[in-house]
């Protein structure tokens, strides 16, 4: 499906009152996204280049960027202007004020100061998680946390009664979304997988790899591989993070992050492909339709579907290792075949570190933080209580327990950021992209032997078309439903990771998961 993009100074003339209301939201918009793009490069900057000493000043500096932005949002004129537009004839005119009407009506709710408290608690968040992760202790990051949480369950109540508290965390990063929905999703999901994973245990993973790379190694194949996929560096950078993300301030300035692991090579591409999913979502967004609230990704597990696809449906593939192994020999003079980086890139094996989890049990890892999340929010675990919570839910979940709170509570960087809500938009964008990947094999019949050749553009194009150039013009369930038709995306999920990992340990897809 293509879909015309026209500017903002092209849209057709309406009545004068729409008019003027559509030449506000734009103006008053553009200002809006101007700092979403500064507090972006100050994010970066904390993470990437910024001195310890400077953690204070820049919680000042964004506490107070915030508090701008909030009071922009939620301006009454702009309030006007989205009602105004809310039935245009126009697509895009009736698109944005569907997109800035919801973010100006839940700004609307919360108080300027929750928000600068917020601001404040996740400025300091970062700084203490680094410290606590230094001193492989809990104790440097409980009271910050603690706070994190109690202003989060400050700002769900702002949004009025919920089935549960949790429901109005998570419409910040996908709408539509919420614990009565989630949780029943989630747990068909893991008993499609019980099989796998217990057949996986007994059989035992594939070898793992035994390499270990230089740094400067690991940075060429890095930069080739995001070059090779369609990452436009000169529109972006790739610079080295504790733990890995990706900002976009505009789709020609997209920063992208990983950290190299010298013994291990897999976890550092896929980490690098990862952020490349996100990165080429960035740059392929509709410039033409900034200032609008529209050059956006259109929710958060749509965002994650990208980065998702590209690190498991193409950097875990066979053909993506049989373009891979000569790259490795000609940068580093790395002596391994195909088939070892294929086998050990998809061992399924619980495992304590999400981001370096197997595609068939990574969704046990946020499980584990969705049942969390929504226990801190409701009040029934306390911060106190969490590093406990934590390991008692993994082993439950994956049979593992976790020497040292690095590897287990302090692992992500999400909850220092005050991003609770956020974690189960991985599992929706794993969810999506199988889809992705079942839609894009009948419309693209050479796309495994294109990706066997380093030809990545074909699979580019269609993401481009079906999901990054549509933006945020309609919510990201309609741009999936577009995107595929009619398909069951559980089902989908448990029959890829049949057909791989299925493969790999000569097990056969149960009849109930069979496509009819």
């Amino acid at each position: 499906m293509s879909v015309s993009l026209p500017s903002p100074a092209r849209l057709p003339a309406n009545s004068p009152a729409e008019d003027a209301a559509w030449a506000l939201l734009c103006a008053k918009v553009a200002e809006i996204e101007h700092i979403d793009g500064v507090l972006g490069l100050l994010e970066w900057d904390q993470q990437t280049m910024m001195p310890a000493g400077g953690a204070a000043a820049r919680g000042a500096q964004v506490s107070l960027l915030h508090g701008i932005q909030h009071r922009m949002t939620i301006d009454a004129a702009l309030g006007d202007a989205v009602a105004q537009l809310a039935d245009s004839a126009d697509v895009t005119r009736r698109a944005a004020a569907r997109v800035i009407g919801r973010r100006h009506h839940r700004a609307v709710q919360v108080p300027e100061a929750l928000v600068t408290a917020l601001s404040e608690a996740r400025s300091a968040g970062f700084s203490a998680w680094m410290t606590a992760r230094g001193e492989r202790s809990f104790a440097p990051f409980a009271d910050t946390l603690d706070r994190i949480i109690s202003l989060s369950r400050e700002l769900a109540a702002c949004h009025g009664p919920a089935a549960h508290p949790y429901d109005n965390l998570l419409a910040e990063f996908d709408p539509g979304s919420s614990v009565s929905t989630l949780a029943p999703m989630f747990a068909r999901l893991a008993d499609g997988l019980s099989g796998l994973v217990e057949a996986a245990a007994e059989r035992g993973p594939p070898a793992a790899l035994d390499l270990t790379i230089p740094e400067a190694v690991l940075d060429r194949v890095n930069r080739r591989v995001l070059e090779s996929l369609g990452f436009r560096m000169q529109d972006g950078r790739l610079d080295p993070a504790e733990h890995p993300f990706t900002v976009g301030m505009h789709p020609g300035d997209v920063r992208l992050t990983t950290h190299n692991y010298a013994t291990d090579v897999l976890g550092t591409l896929g980490g690098t492909i990862h952020e490349a999913g996100h990165g080429m979502y960035e740059q392929g967004m509709p410039v033409g339709l900034r200032g609008t609230g529209l050059c956006a990704a259109a929710g958060v597990g749509l965002h994650e579907s990208q980065s998702r696809f590209w690190e498991n449906h193409i950097g875990r593939s066979a053909p993506f290792f049989a373009w891979l192994a000569p790259m490795l020999k000609e940068e580093g003079g790395i002596d391994v075949q195909p088939w070892q980086l294929y086998g050990a890139a998809n061992r399924v094996q619980p495992s304590l570190v999400r981001v370096k989890a197997d595609e068939a049990t990574y969704n046990l890892h946020i499980i584990a933080r969705f049942e969390l999340e929504t226990a801190m929010i409701a009040g029934d675990v306390s911060t106190a209580e969490l590093p406990d919570a934590w390991d008692a839910a993994y082993q439950r979940l994956l049979g593992v327990s976790a020497s040292n709170p690095v590897d287990g509570v302090l692992q992500d960087v999400h909850w220092s950021s005050g991003y609770l809500g956020y974690f189960p938009s991985y599992t929706i964008g794993n969810l999506y992209a199988a889809s992705f990947e079942a839609a894009m094999v009948q419309d693209l019949p050479g796309l495994w032997e294109d990706v066997r050749r380093g030809e990545f553009a074909p699979v580019l194009a269609w993401l481009r078309e079906k999901v990054h150039q549509r933006g945020a013009l309609v919510d990201a369930p309609e741009v999936f439903a577009d995107a595929v038709g009619p398909r069951d995306p559980v089902a989908d999920l448990v029959r890829h990771l049949y057909r791989r990992h299925g493969n790999l340990l000569e097990l056969d897809l149960p009849a109930e998961w069979a496509e009819t």
